[in-house]
């Protein structure tokens, strides 16, 4: 997931995210997400909200399969048909989610795991909207390293990889 900062060796799984930080990487609005949480489309797998002043902490899959409904919803598929959707994954407990292929004809979304059933949706004559999650995947990686996440164990805060620093940084050693 690129550089986390410190020598701080945290993976993907060891790293939950702020409700800040998830909407910048999904490209959502904080009511999106706090609505998305409440109703139970997307709830922040690492840490509830418990009433009022606890932080919610979204894991790296949580991120992308908010930016997986974003992106259903930016192409008109109804918010009910994408909550079906996210129940089957999570019924599935979002294994293999970045070799998927999710595919939508504007009412039903399908999952695709072969290319001949994304042919035989093609063919079917009307309009499909596919997002290839591992594209969504490597979006959200990208975005998630510049901006900060914490240790799930220790609450540690992990600065974000932001290529501007790193200028600053060279700069800085090379006046030296």
């Amino acid at each position: 997931m690129g550089d986390l900062g410190g020598d701080v060796s945290a993976g993907p799984e060891d790293v939950g995210y702020r409700g800040p930080t998830a909407c910048a990487a999904a490209g959502i609005t904080y009511r999106q997400l706090d609505y998305w949480a409440r109703t139970g489309l997307v709830e922040p797998s690492v840490r509830p909200a418990y009433g009022s002043g606890t932080q919610r902490l979204y894991s790296f899959r949580d991120v992308v399969v908010l930016k997986i409904v974003k992106r259903f919803l930016d192409t008109g598929v109804a918010l009910q048909n994408i909550r079906a959707a996210v129940q089957h994954l999570r019924a599935r407990g979002f294994r293999d989610l970045e070799r998927m292929t999710l595919m939508s004809d504007g009412a039903t979304v399908y999952e695709c795991s072969s290319p001949d059933e994304v042919v035989d949706l093609l063919q079917g004559g009307q309009g499909v909207f596919g997002i290839a999650v591992g594209v969504v995947w490597r979006d959200v990686e990208a975005a998630l390293s510049q901006l900060h996440g914490e240790r799930i164990d220790t609450g540690e805060t992990l600065i974000g990889h932001n290529p501007a620093d790193e200028l600053a940084r060279r700069r800085r050693d090379r006046a030296v």
